[in-house]
């Protein structure tokens, strides 16, 4: 798929014809009050059928697993959360505001972009009767997530002044913003934030919740067991869950999930490695769900700027220069990815789209490294298995600075270590990474900005300013001309090689349907899910 392909492809969304839950609107599929399937328009007219158990395997993280999805940083341990929480909403490129809400029935902006309204829709409850409130908005957004150490929960707290944030009544939460902002909506609207009680602390199988189903099991490592939530909101407006059961499997080995489908033992696996999914595809039993952009990985390579030598643009410019991208789609991810062009966030409208394709060109990289007095220079590489592809993706491009003249060699950690001593990481010379598909702009200041550690030396207040007065700007076009020219000066002199993104390749029996209608690819909610 084309870069142009996939940004086509975005303007539709992965929602096509999406079910809009924007403020007063319902969804479009339903059931009727005996239990009949009603049809569902996205599919032509085709039925939603309630009833069964849909069992999915997803990668865990073995006996640390945890029910407190502020701190378990694994595919398993936020799906298993999505199914057992309501979120703020998810985003829509279809839907008004570019979002489609959730336990919010809408936002509301200020003129001057300093502060957020967010109108909480009435009559949803928890598992234990009691209503959800403003204040569980806000504790869920402002409570746990403050200790949390993964910087997705962060967000909230770096664009909204969330220690002034107060409550209207029972249904309204007013955010002062820290800067100006006009994408605040999507921020908020990710599908990463979900609503608790209240004062939770503890997650057990006994912990009040509202999302579409119910926990009835849990097993650290092994899995976990769901029943539908009959008191869910959605249900009330028309939509799912249609499932009777759900049954999440922590299977952490690509091949052992592919196993898993073939074998008959689960319904859905998500996210096969790509040599996998080639065998899974020849299988007529089974579809092949790959994501779609903006639902796209990046993998990416990232220079120290704070090492020798990458403290010199022309050196970080020839190792962009040496790798041969299409080879990457074509060998690594066999002909399923996009051609990444060292930027973050494809597909997503503040993506920078005016900037030209970097290309493949060995020897302006040796001229290069000459000019730098760096010829010959020896480097290590350290990746690990974090996401299929990886490895892989490393060993191509250790050859493609090989043929540039610089001795590299690969240092391959085990599944779970690269990221789990993140100082140690951020002194790497030379390290892989991936990012996971949220808007360019609103990510860069909580990974990059002020010289984040995560950023590896890259520290530029100018391009800073520069992002954030293009999330400050309404107008969409000057919002993107201005976050353009940012997103240049990272292109130009930044440290990052992003050569190729990957989608989530999930496969599933043909009796499976209605997954994507939850919109968050990356990680399926099974709420608009069902199964024959």
């Amino acid at each position: 798929m084309s870069p142009t392909l996939a940004r086509r492809r975005f303007v539709l969304g992965t929602a096509g014809g999406a079910l809009a839950l924007a403020a007063g609107s319902t969804l479009l599929t339903a059931c009727s009050d005996d239990g009949t399937p009603t049809a569902d328009p996205d599919k032509g007219g085709a039925a939603k059928r309630p009833g069964g158990t849909l069992r999915a395997a997803f990668v865990g993280g073995g006996a640390s697993e945890t029910l407190d999805h502020f701190r378990g940083p694994t595919p398993m341990d936020f799906v298993r959360a999505r199914a057992w929480h309501a979120g703020l909403g998810n985003l829509d490129p279809g839907a008004p505001d570019g979002v489609r809400y959730g336990v919010l029935e809408g936002m509301d902006v200020s003129e001057d972009l300093a502060t957020y309204t967010l109108r909480v829709r009435p009559g949803i409850r928890f598992t234990d009767g009691s209503p959800v409130t403003a204040r569980d908005v806000l504790y869920s957004l402002a409570g746990p997530a403050k200790a949390s150490p993964l910087p997705v929960y962060k967000m909230p707290a770096a664009n909204f002044d969330l220690d002034r944030a107060r409550v209207e009544g029972d249904l309204t939460v007013v955010l002062p913003t820290r800067k100006p902002i006009a994408d605040g909506r999507l921020i908020l609207c990710q599908g990463n934030f979900l609503v608790v009680k209240e004062g939770t602390t503890e997650y057990s199988i006994k912990t009040p919740t509202c999302g579409p189903f119910k926990l009835t099991r849990f097993e650290p490592g092994q899995g976990a067991a769901f029943t539908r939530n009959d008191d869910y909101y959605g249900l009330a407006l028309g939509g799912g869950p249609y499932l009777d059961g759900l049954e999440l499997r922590s299977i952490a080995a690509g091949d052992a999930r592919a196993g898993a489908l073939t074998g008959g033992q689960v319904d859905f696996v998500h996210d096969l490695p790509p040599v996998t999914a080639r065998t899974v595809e020849a299988d007529r039993r089974f579809v092949l769900t790959p994501t779609e952009s903006p639902y796209l990985v990046g993998l990416s390579f990232r220079m120290n700027m704070s090492v020798k030598p990458f403290d010199d643009p022309r050196v970080r410019e020839a190792f962009k220069l040496a790798v041969d991208r299409q080879a990457m789609v074509e060998t690594v991810l066999f002909g399923r990815g996009v051609l990444g062009n060292d930027l973050p966030s494809i597909g997503f409208a503040d993506y920078g789209q005016q900037i030209p394709q970097r290309p493949h060109d060995p020897a302006r990289a040796r001229a290069l490294l000459s000019e730098a007095g760096a010829e010959g220079m020896e480097v290590t590489l350290t990746s690990g298995p974090e996401t299929p592809g990886m490895i892989e993706a490393a060993t191509l491009y250790i050859e493609d600075l090989k043929k540039i003249g610089v001795r590299a060699s690969l240092r391959e950690l085990p599944a779970g270590q690269l990221f789990a001593d993140f100082p140690a990481y951020t002194r790497l010379p030379l390290a892989a990474a991936f990012n996971v598909p949220v808007p360019a702009l609103s990510s860069y200041q909580v990974t990059t900005a002020g010289g984040a550690p995560g950023a590896l030396g890259w520290n530029r207040p100018d391009v800073d300013e520069q992002v954030a007065r293009a999330r400050a700007e309404r107008n969409p076009l000057r919002s993107r001309e201005i976050g353009g020219a940012a997103q240049r000066v990272m292109w130009s002199e930044g440290n990052t090689v992003m050569p190729v993104f990957k989608p989530y390749v999930n496969a599933a029996t043909r009796s499976v349907a209605g997954i994507g209608d939850d919109l968050f690819q990356q990680f399926p909610g099974f709420g608009q899910a069902t199964v024959r």
